[in-house]
């Protein structure tokens, strides 16, 4: 279904907002509970990020108004809640919206795994060959069990867990690192001391609100692809491959991608768990002759059995593109 109408309406009305003086305030606006932080401003609240249900704070402005009021807009309409964090790397400008509230990140994690081997073994070790059996797959595995009697290379896997998000692959590659704890920790030591990572593919999609365990933030996971991508973390080659990867998704195409204006470039990773409606994206997102942008866009709905909406995270995406552009 395509809904540009829809998003274009919707930039229209954003930048309509930008035109009209606002006098924000530091109050709850939405039945979420959500709070933001103005554009180019740090969230206040960055020392309860480990707590499940910190917020970003919102600071006099008309522009983290008005995407606030976007935000809060769409989670009245898709029942959802919304978290949102966007980092232009070039002016340090960012939209953050219950930035730091927790939500359960589902199978973003695998963009994390992929850069985290890659770490540890370098563009130039990943022709090693991982075997495993038939009784290692376990559901949504379709790259990696069309090679059981071959077994994969730990470029293939990566290929296979961050492009199509097999999730016998994620489980392989964690196996590289120690385990869901063995990335834990080599995220922790990039700084992340909010991301909890526990179980392993499927059980992580298990999610009920209040629950910690395989939850992080849109801050978190924002600064964790950053850093992976961007940062020093990786060598160029290493950053080189990730990227190609991410740009080279197959199931983003409703998500963030959507929500992006014409010629934007975007590498992203998708998740999607298996109750209350949760649907996450987070990106590297490149606008023509401009530096890159970082985003992470979470989401769930407020009953077990609800279903998500793509199109939550793409008007969420155009909201970010409209501020931030």
């Amino acid at each position: 279904m395509h809904h540009t109408r829809a998003r274009r309406a919707l930039l229209a009305a954003l930048v309509a907002l930008f035109l009209v003086p606002l006098t924000a305030c530091d109050s709850d606006g939405s039945p979420a509970g959500s709070r933001s932080s103005t554009a180019g401003s740090p969230s206040a609240a960055s020392s309860g990020a480990g707590s499940p249900g910190a917020t970003g704070t919102t600071r006099p402005g008309a522009a983290g108004t008005s995407y606030a009021r976007e935000f809060t807009k769409l989670e009245e309409r898709f029942d959802a809640r919304l978290g949102v964090y966007a980092v232009d790397t070039g002016t340090g400008r960012a939209v953050a919206y219950n930035d730091t509230r927790r939500f359960a990140y589902a199978s973003t994690f695998k963009a994390l795994a992929a850069g985290a081997v890659l770490r540890k073994y370098s563009l130039s070790g990943m022709d090693r060959v991982v075997t495993y059996s038939q009784s290692d797959l376990v559901d949504y595995s379709p790259v990696t069990e069309k090679h059981v009697k071959t077994g994969m290379s730990l470029s293939a896997l990566c290929d296979a867990a961050v492009r199509f998000s097999d999730n016998t692959a994620a489980n392989l590659l964690l196996d590289q690192l120690g385990g869901p704890q063995g990335l834990d920790a080599v995220l922790a030591g990039l700084g992340d001391d909010v991301t909890q990572m526990e179980r392993r593919e499927p059980e992580l999609n298990q999610w009920v609100p209040g629950a910690t365990r395989d939850t992080s933030t849109p801050r978190a996971l924002a600064e964790d692809l950053k850093a992976f991508v961007l940062g020093d973390v990786l060598g160029a080659r290493e950053r080189d491959q990730l990227t190609q990867w991410l740009r080279g998704n197959t199931t983003g195409a409703n998500l963030i991608r959507a929500g992006m204006p014409k010629g934007w470039v975007v590498g992203d990773k998708t998740g999607a768990g298996s109750t209350y409606g949760t649907r996450n994206d987070i990106a590297v997102v490149w606008a023509p002759g401009a530096a890159p942008i970082v985003m992470a866009i979470m989401s769930h709905r407020t009953e077990e059995d609800g279903k998500y909406d793509d199109e939550l995270i793409a008007e969420a995406a155009a909201v970010v593109a409209g501020t931030l552009s």
